[in-house]
């Protein structure tokens, strides 16, 4: 891949064969960070599962303290009463069968995520192939499908994430923008790594960890010291 003359220079600033507390990495993340907009600061996460096993798969959810620094749109698909407690609670659009044609047959898709009763399962199954390839579809694991919907709605407005395992065995996820202080992205990469060391499958045996990466969506990666977990 080939990247213009802001981010060569800016990439002198990492050296590629040091491995960077995560505080040292934050710093030069946020330093890199040169383009016009706030830059997400992500962390990418090489892990020693095989997500082929179902034993060895990961996936879960974490509030973030600090938020993400973006506003998260949220569908809720419920009946009675529960459409009301996810409206109070902040959801952007709520509703049930009635929006299946709107999605299925208008390409809507103006949600950053979907929450589901249980009871409306049945309802969002029909839409699997459009949510499940681009990551929309509820699930338990991630808090998504559940009966406390004013309890889901006000954790993703607060700067819940979900954290998977890609084909690769890697775990990617946003941990804050640029604009955040080092403090709050400290705070949100301990929690988000606290989460994911207790998320370790029992089946995986030695370093859990291969390697871990700070960047910002334009800048270079920096190494972070990935042997301790």
């Amino acid at each position: 891949m080939k990247h213009g003359k802001r981010y060569a220079e800016v990439a002198k600033k990492v050296d590629r064969t040091k491995l960077y507390e995560p505080e040292e990495a934050i710093a030069l993340a946020k330093e890199t960070a040169a383009a016009k907009f706030d830059e997400t600061v992500e962390i990418h996460i090489r892990t020693s599962c095989d997500g082929r096993h179902a034993d060895q798969q990961i996936r879960g959810a974490v509030v973030l303290p600090a938020g993400i620094g973006k506003k998260v749109r949220v569908l809720v698909f419920a009946k009675g009463a529960k459409l009301d407690e996810a409206q109070e609670a902040g959801a952007d659009f709520v509703g049930g069968q009635e929006l299946l044609p709107k999605i299925q047959n208008e390409g809507w898709l103006d949600f950053d995520v979907v929450v589901a009763t249980p009871d409306m399962m049945s309802v969002v199954g029909r839409l699997g192939r459009i949510l499940g390839p681009k990551g929309l579809m509820p699930n338990p694991k991630a808090g998504t499908v559940t009966m406390d919907v004013a309890k889901a709605v006000k954790d993703i407005k607060a700067g819940k994430i979900e954290y998977r395992l890609d084909k690769s065995n890697i775990i990617h996820c946003p941990i804050g923008k640029a604009s955040f202080t080092k403090e709050q992205l400290m705070e949100n990469y301990d929690a988000l790594m606290a989460a994911i060391v207790k998320a370790k499958p029992a089946a995986v045996k030695g370093q859990y960890l291969k390697s871990i990466s700070i960047a910002t969506s334009m800048g270079p990666g920096v190494k972070v010291i990935a042997n301790r977990y």
